[in-house]
C-alpha cells in the first residue's frame, strides 16, 4: 500500500447527514421524561466506562510530581467491574507548549468536558453515529461547549477547552481483563478522533466546527443499548470529582432503587475503583473524603438522610457505617449502607424503563 493512500485513508471524513439521522443516535437521544425542561436535564451514563478509574490523576498533583521528578510515565490501576478484575494503563498526553513538551494525564477538567460534550452528542443534529466504521461522535462549536461548562458551573476559557480535547484526543488507555468468560482488551485514545474545520483559521474562531468521536467503548455500548439515562445537571452540580464520580457509580450499580432498600460499598472499593483517593497519605483522611462526598450527595438530593441515635443523642446521618478493626486496633476498612432518597428511586425506576423500551423499540425495528 502507498504511503498516499494510507494518508487518505487517515483523512478525517465529516460523518454524512444519515449519521445524524439513524436509529441508533435516535434511540441514544430519546428519553423517558414529562416535559422539555426535564429533558434538558438528562443525559446517557455507561456504566463500563463510568465506572472506571480514568481521570485520577489531578493537574495540581501532576505539577508536584513534574518539580519533584517523580512524574510517573505510565499509570497503571488495578480495579473491578462486575466480580471481573480490570487493569488499566493510562499514557500521558505529550503537547508541545511554546516549544517545550509537556506530558499530561486526563483529570477534572478533561472529564468534564467529556460530561459536555456527551450531553451535546443527545441534542439533535449534535451527535451521530456512523454504522459503516461504526464510530459515535459529536459536532459542536468551542463557543457551544464552553456555554455548556458555564451552564453547569465549571467555567473554563477558549484556551482552556482546547487543551482538554487535545488531551483528551493524546492520551491512551489501555484496558485487559483475564476474566476467562468475558476477556476485554481494548487500547485506544480517550477520543479516537478529534477534527476541526474552520473557514477562518483554527486560532479562536468561535464558529469553527469540532468533531469528536468517543472512545470504541462507548461507540459499543450505543450499539447494544448498554446506557442508563441519569439526571446530568444534578451530576456536574456536585462540586467535587469524588461525589460525581460516586454518583455515576450509583447509577451504574444501585438499578434498583426503591425508597427504604440499601446499598452497601466498601471505602475500600471506592478507594480502588475511582482511583482518586491515592493522594491522601493515610487511609483516615480518604475516609473523611468519602464521607464529604457522601454528605455533598445527600444534601442534594440523592441520598435519604438516616436519623441514628447514640444513647440520648440524635443525629442526621448520610450513611451508616460499620468499621472492620484489624489485629493492632486500626480501622482497616469501612462498610457505608446508604438509602436512595425519593427523587433518585424515581429517576432509577425511570431509568429502567427507559432501557427497556428503548431495547423493545431495536427489536421491533430489525
Amino acid at each position: 500500500m502507498s504511503s498516499k493512500n494510507t494518508q487518505q485513508e487517515k483523512k478525517f471524513e465529516p460523518p454524512t447527514v444519515e449519521a445524524f439521522d439513524c436509529k441508533q443516535i435516535d434511540l441514544f437521544q430519546s428519553f423517558l421524561c414529562n416535559h422539555e425542561e426535564q429533558r434538558g436535564k438528562l443525559s446517557n451514563a455507561f456504566p463500563l466506562w463510568d465506572c472506571l478509574p480514568r481521570y485520577s490523576m489531578s493537574r495540581r498533583a501532576a505539577q508536584k510530581m513534574l518539580k519533584a521528578g517523580t512524574f510517573p510515565k505510565l499509570l497503571n490501576i488495578a480495579c473491578q467491574y462486575l466480580g471481573r478484575k480490570i487493569k488499566i494503563e493510562i499514557q500521558p498526553a505529550r503537547l508541545n507548549d511554546n516549544g517545550v513538551v509537556t506530558e499530561y494525564y486526563p483529570g477534572t477538567s478533561e472529564e468534564l468536558v467529556e460530561d459536555a460534550l456527551r450531553k451535546i452528542a443527545t441534542l439533535q443534529n449534535h451527535g451521530y453515529y456512523d454504522e459503516s466504521r461504526p464510530r459515535h461522535g459529536v459536532s459542536f462549536t468551542i463557543y457551544q461547549l464552553r456555554k455548556e461548562l458555564k451552564k453547569q458551573g465549571h467555567t473554563r476559557s477558549y484556551q482552556e477547552v482546547v487543551l482538554s480535547l487535545k488531551i483528551l484526543a493524546r492520551s491512551s488507555i489501555e484496558i485487559s481483563s483475564e476474566d476467562k468468560k468475558n476477556k476485554i482488551y481494548d487500547v485506544c485514545t480517550y477520543f479516537s478522533r478529534l477534527s476541526t474545520v474552520s473557514r477562518a483559521g483554527l486560532e479562536e474562531d468561535p464558529e469553527a466546527k469540532w468533531y469528536v468521536e468517543f472512545h470504541p467503548l462507548i461507540t459499543k455500548a450505543i450499539s447494544a443499548i448498554d446506557y442508563r439515562q441519569f439526571n446530568y445537571e444534578l451530576m456536574m452540580s456536585h462540586k467535587t470529582q469524588l461525589a460525581r464520580w460516586l454518583h455515576k457509580y450509583l447509577v451504574a450499580k444501585f438499578i434498583n432503587a426503591s425508597v427504604g432498600q440499601k446499598f452497601e460499598m466498601r471505602f475500600s472499593t471506592i478507594k480502588r475503583d475511582s482511583g482518586l483517593l491515592e493522594g491522601y497519605g493515610r487511609n483516615r483522611a480518604g475516609m473523611e473524603a468519602v464521607r464529604n462526598a457522601f454528605n455533598e450527595l445527600a444534601n442534594n438530593g440523592i441520598l435519604q438522610p438516616i436519623l441514628e441515635k447514640e444513647g440520648k443523642d440524635e443525629k442526621v446521618t448520610p450513611f451508616m457505617e460499620n468499621k472492620i478493626i484489624g489485629s493492632k486496633c486500626e480501622v482497616e476498612d469501612i462498610v457505608y449502607t446508604v438509602f436512595p432518597s425519593a427523587q433518585f428511586s424515581s429517576e432509577s425506576k425511570r431509568a429502567n424503563a427507559n432501557v427497556n423500551r428503548l431495547k423493545e423499540k431495536s427489536s421491533a425495528d430489525r
